[in-house]
């Protein structure tokens, strides 16, 4: 499972000139499954993102996650994260998660995070979306649970 991870002070996902989800100030995350992932992987990385401590405190170092700034989550299904370019011009998605699997998972994976916080908004698996944010800081991280 490969997330990337914005801090931002606010961010909304649109469908077809629909907002379909929208928060202040917290993390997207940008969420790829890969073909051999499990609810092992999504426990793995939720743990690591919600106990991250990447939001400045008084002093302005990063001391504060997720919860000890109350912040709000959108989670993006994003396949392409599992973009393979080494072969020719044509990224191949074949280590990306069979779609049905993938979105099993990526449902797990909000119902998790849904645990822990009291926002957490979606996009809509496999639609075509246009994503708005803005990058606080910026801060921008890339996880992958074979490297965790």
């Amino acid at each position: 499972m490969r997330a990337v991870i914005q801090r931002v002070a606010r961010a909304q996902v649109d469908i077809e000139g629909e907002t379909v989800g929208s928060i202040g100030r917290g993390l997207v995350i940008l969420l790829g499954v890969g073909h051999n992932d499990t609810e092992a992987e999504v426990e793995r990385l939720w743990s690591k993102i919600s106990r991250l401590r990447i939001f400045e405190d008084a002093d302005g170092k990063t001391n504060l996650s997720l919860a000890d700034v109350a912040g709000e989550v959108l989670v993006v299904s994003q396949f392409t994260l599992f973009a393979d370019c080494k072969k020719g011009n044509r990224p191949s998605f074949t280590e990306a998660g069979a779609p049905d699997e993938a979105n099993r998972l990526y449902e797990c994976f909000i119902e998790r995070a849904r645990r822990d916080v009291p926002r957490v908004e979606t996009g809509r698996f496999g639609a075509y979306m246009d994503v708005s944010l803005v990058n606080d800081g910026p801060f921008t991280l890339w996880l992958d649970t074979d490297t965790l």
